[in-house]
């Protein structure tokens, strides 16, 4: 009977282990879901927090471009509020020089060597080299070719000197402030 208890005993015992041990299973297998879920719903919520970094990331680069480009263009078009302004005081001053030209060349021969024509040649000299310093160039017509993107043709001779479209005189100096034209040459054209 002794035996028989410790059969049965170690049976049970048997029989308990193994269900212990199957309830670990099952709880491991338990843990082991649980933390699954876990990690794949800590796993959405970081796709959604990278998601939203990424989203983010983008709007400020956008952003950073869209003033990038906004100061470009801010600053091309104060530059070209500059020349247009430089241009307009540029063709007011135009007709001073043209003035001073008109009055050196009546000077008298006796007169050339006073005083007050040097002064007036000095001045005049000094208000070219500030234009020219500003970038203001007169535009070269006589002796070349007609081209009336710097010439305006007011009259027209006939010389066999010169070759067909050929600028004859100058009527009225033309000018160039940084590449673009301020005031045509007023020219006479040949043939």
């Amino acid at each position: 009977m002794k035996e028989k208890e410790l059969e049965k005993e170690k049976t049970e015992k048997a029989v308990s282990e193994e269900k212990e041990t199957k309830e670990a299973a099952a709880s491991e297998k338990e843990n082991k879901e649980t933390s699954e879920k876990e990690e794949k719903a800590s796993e959405k919520k970081k796709d959604l927090k990278d998601e939203k970094i990424d989203e983010l990331n983008d709007k400020l680069k956008r952003s950073m471009a869209e003033f990038d480009n906004y100061r470009k263009r801010t600053d091309k078009e104060k530059s070209a509020m500059y020349e247009i302004g430089a241009k307009d005081v540029i063709e007011k001053i135009l007709p001073i020089v043209d003035n001073f030209e008109r009055g050196l060349n009546s000077i008298p021969e006796d007169a050339k060597g006073s005083a007050f024509a040097d002064g007036m040649e000095k001045i005049y000299k000094q208000f070219v080299k500030t234009l020219d310093d500003m970038g203001v160039k007169p535009i070269e017509a006589v002796g070349k070719p007609f081209d009336p993107n710097f010439h305006n043709a007011v009259m027209h001779v006939e010389d066999e000197n010169l070759g067909e479209n050929v600028v004859a005189a100058e009527l009225q100096k033309g000018y160039t402030y940084k590449e673009s034209i301020v005031r045509h040459s007023m020219v006479q054209v040949a043939n």
